[in-house]
């Protein structure tokens, strides 16, 4: 990741319009944009440089984003990755995220949302980084505040950075109730009302998914969620 200059995007879109003006913005952006139209491309250009974000059409003309998204993780690189889907279904949306999504967007989409998005998703990666020196012990599970790694006992736990934020949100506030629209204010630090609340749903069944019994994540019906 490119911490010093620009941010580095790997735009996987294979209409050519939708393309064209998502590069122009996003260079308007600051950001330096690598545009593939297929799988065949964009994992030549996963060999040859390293991304900060990938925006992945679902659909491509030899493939999926999904072999797309594969590829990234087998790099080792922390990629964040954005998907673009004309299929708004909650099981195609939810495999995503389990697979390790920052995010998704549903075509048509308005450009404001989607540059608010990527803006977002950055910005928690830049802060996942944050090099204060602290260590949060509970019960068997650290969390290393320095390094923005997680581990139960001393086996790491792979989370997202969404996951992580998430985490360390829920656990610096042991006891109190945190509403939903508490949690998606402070993890998603984005005005206009772009995340669906389902999504916070999504991603509390994966974070207990992978803390298990080390962190009683407690749902207080139609409110939010509490860690006893």
């Amino acid at each position: 990741m490119d911490t010093m200059g620009k941010k580095n995007i790997l735009l996987v879109e294979d209409d050519a319009m939708i393309a064209q003006g998502l590069v122009y913005a996003l260079e308007q952006e600051g950001y330096e944009v690598t545009h593939c139209d297929n799988v065949a491309c964009s994992l030549k250009g996963i060999k040859d440089s390293s991304f900060d974000l990938a925006i992945l059409d679902m659909q491509l003309p030899d493939g999926t984003g999904i072999e797309v998204h594969d590829a990234l993780k087998k790099t080792g690189a922390d990629t964040a990755v954005i998907y673009l889907t004309v299929v708004d279904d909650e099981g195609n949306i939810v495999k995503a995220l389990e697979d390790g999504a920052a995010d998704y967007v549903t075509k048509p989409f308005r450009l404001r949302e989607l540059l608010a998005r990527i803006n977002r998703t950055l910005t928690l990666m830049d802060s996942s980084e944050d090099k204060n020196r602290e260590i949060i012990q509970h019960n068997r599970l650290t969390i290393n505040v320095a390094a923005a790694k997680v581990y139960i006992d001393d086996e790491p736990i792979d989370l997202t950075v969404l996951e992580y934020r998430l985490l360390l949100m829920l656990i610096t506030n042991k006891g109190r109730l945190l509403t939903r629209p508490q949690i998606l204010d402070s993890i998603w630090d984005c005005p206009g009302g772009f995340v669906e609340d389902n999504t916070l749903t999504v991603y509390i069944k994966r974070l207990r998914k992978k803390v298990g019994d080390e962190l009683n994540i407690e749902t207080v019906r139609g409110m939010g969620y509490r860690v006893n």
